[in-house]
């Protein structure tokens, strides 16, 4: 039995004996870049239903079939926080995206806010970075990256149930913040543009009574910095780190 050293997110259903036909793209993924071969395995996930050993069974340049064996992993599931952050340069944005499904954000929402120097996303190629991640550090769920939305709409019709951890670079203390705020079940983090929230934004926010003011340090941090260190704190006080 060969050893599986490639992890593979398809859409199919996973299920001891269940068989996944590949597409194009992972088929030269597979076969023309890794040169794997009949009888070679792979690990499978899909988001739903844990991680599962597979071996070739067929291999082609344009397709393939892959048959699973046995289940590797269950399904593990992220803390249910979500990540909202405005977004910035190209490769800070990809770094945001990758590093929330690296760290266990449930669901990534892109916004629109009055200092946001973006004003349109590749969604689908966001999600696809948020894939990639997954692959790679050995997840077995996948966090929906969501279109752009403007931030004011998001919080007009924002739920009740859900804590909102906005990062105010103008206050101090982050951890004491989040721990006298109480338990958080249901939760989401807030990161600003490169030019920080308008004034206008700032009493919004503050005026919300779901929303928790926290600090990310006496420095002011770039948005794709200040989004690994939130996601890092909450995990580290709510989450299952």
């Amino acid at each position: 039995m060969s050893a599986a050293k490639i992890r593979l997110y398809v859409d199919a259903a996973l299920a001891e004996g269940q068989t996944v036909p590949l597409s194009r793209d992972q088929a030269h993924y597979l076969f023309g870049v890794m040169r794997l071969g009949v009888g070679d395995a792979v690990l499978l996930f899909n988001g739903r239903d844990g991680e599962f050993r597979a071996e070739v069974a067929e291999a082609g340049k344009r397709g393939g079939l892959l048959a699973c064996a046995e289940q590797t992993k269950p399904l593990q599931l992220p803390p249910d926080l979500w990540l909202l952050f405005a977004p910035i340069k190209k490769a800070r944005t990809d770094f945001i995206v990758e590093k929330a499904a690296e760290m266990g954000a449930a669901r990534i929402l892109p916004v629109q806010t009055d200092f946001t120097n973006s004003e349109r996303i590749r969604q689908d190629r966001l999600q696809a970075h948020a894939v990639e991640a997954a692959e790679q550090c050995g997840g077995t769920f996948v966090p929906e990256v969501c279109d752009l939305q403007k931030l004011d709409t998001l919080l007009a019709s924002w739920p009740a149930d859900r804590a909102l951890i906005f990062c105010n670079e103008s206050l101090v203390g982050a951890r004491a913040a989040l721990e006298a705020s109480g338990t958080q079940s249901k939760a989401a983090i807030l990161i600003g543009p490169e030019g920080g929230f308008s004034l206008k934004e700032r009493e919004n926010l503050k005026s919300l009574p779901f929303v928790t003011q926290i600090s990310l340090g006496p420095r002011i941090l770039r948005a794709d910095t200040a989004a690994v260190a939130a996601l890092t704190i909450w995990q580290s006080v709510f989450g299952d780190w």
